[in-house]
């Protein structure tokens, strides 16, 4: 064998402009997205509920001379909400910092680590809160009450429509958001209703907000976000920081699906949808399908809910990068969602 040899001529080691991490981007979360945030100061407290149907109708009568006007009013109610703390750290050696190559940013990816853990729950927790059936006022299934829109047959556009007619006619407000699952939108996309309607338009490049303009929807959100599933609950997560160890054989090991998938309760509602109308922030005396109370109070008024902290664990010799959550996401207005299921 020829000396000398390749390897004594370079030893491989891992480059420091180049590194693989699957970091989702903070786009595809949909929860502080359709719903306003409510900033309260207390963990827990109650909110105000109007009566619809007393400012769905009028008293006014006739008035005869030397008469009194006649009387009218509203009904209320209270309901209550319970912003809850949720948290995640992770701690970042002294000897590991002390021994980590210069391409680790071992605080910044630790952040990012951290809020992308917070970002994630907080998403599944919003698909398990509204993106299922029995929660909302009006809940249709499809084949039983609409064509399935992977069917060739089936009319997207004039069901939404007749949908917002519905909704119109009930609540006083036309519907200004959808959120559907991934596969929803890739059927909306195939369909031959929709196809017909854009096929003389721009190219016929078929967007998410062409679609929401076609349905006569504010706005379309997309569930994109994924999570990992059958993750191998036996091996601990590394708690210090990066080490080598087989990630390739434990990410083949691990399947991912849209939250809409893992976290749905059924199968149905993997092909789902939620029509419904939210304002663009929190008021007394204008309804929304929901609402994400945040416990600023807690977190010195930030607003978002989130909360980034490092401090010193000297005992562990480590720096801790610590992330915390607060919210309490609620469905305030039943009346003002529309959910389908089965869609396709």
């Amino acid at each position: 064998m020829p000396n000398p040899t390749q390897s004594d001529l370079h030893v491989n080691a891992p480059l420091t402009n180049v590194s693989i991490a699957y970091i989702q981007s903070t786009d595809l979360y949909i929860a502080d997205k359709v719903f306003p945030k409510v900033n309260v100061a207390k963990q827990s407290d109650l909110y105000w509920k109007y009566s619809k149907s007393d400012w769905r109708r009028t008293d006014v009568e006739r008035r005869a001379p030397s008469t009194e006007s006649k009387g009218t009013g509203w009904k209320t109610t209270t309901d209550s909400y319970f912003a809850h703390v949720y948290a995640v750290h992770k701690d970042i050696d002294d000897q590991l910092r002390a021994n980590a190559d210069s391409n680790f940013s071992l605080d910044s990816d630790a952040t990012k680590f951290i809020t992308n853990q917070l970002l994630l729950k907080r998403d599944i927790d919003w698909v398990n809160t509204y993106m299922k059936t029995g929660v909302w006022g009006t809940n249709y299934v499809g084949t039983t009450n609409f064509v399935k829109w992977s069917d060739t047959a089936s009319n997207p556009v004039q069901d939404v429509n007749t949908w917002i007619m519905n909704f119109r006619e009930i609540n006083g407000y036309a519907p200004n958001f959808m959120v559907v699952a991934p596969q929803v939108m890739n059927a909306l996309k195939a369909n031959k209703d929709i196809l017909d309607r854009i096929r003389y338009t721009q190219r016929g490049v078929i967007t998410e907000d062409l679609i929401a303009s076609l349905l006569g929807v504010g706005k379309i959100y997309v569930a994109w976000a994924t999570k990992a599933t059958d993750v191998d609950d036996s091996t601990p997560p590394i708690a210090a920081g990066p080490e080598l160890n087989d990630v390739e054989a434990q990410d083949a090991a691990t399947g991912y699906k849209f939250l809409t998938s893992s976290e749905a309760a059924s199968t149905a509602t993997q092909k789902s949808l939620l029509l419904g109308y939210a304002p663009s922030g929190p008021s007394l005396l204008t309804p929304s399908a929901g609402y994400t109370f945040v416990w600023n109070g807690y977190q010195g008024g930030n607003g978002n809910g989130i909360k980034v902290s490092t401090f010193r664990q000297e005992l562990i010799k480590s720096d801790r990068i610590e992330g915390e959550m607060t919210y309490d996401q609620k469905i305030v207005s039943a009346d003002m969602g529309i959910f389908a299921s089965d869609v396709i």
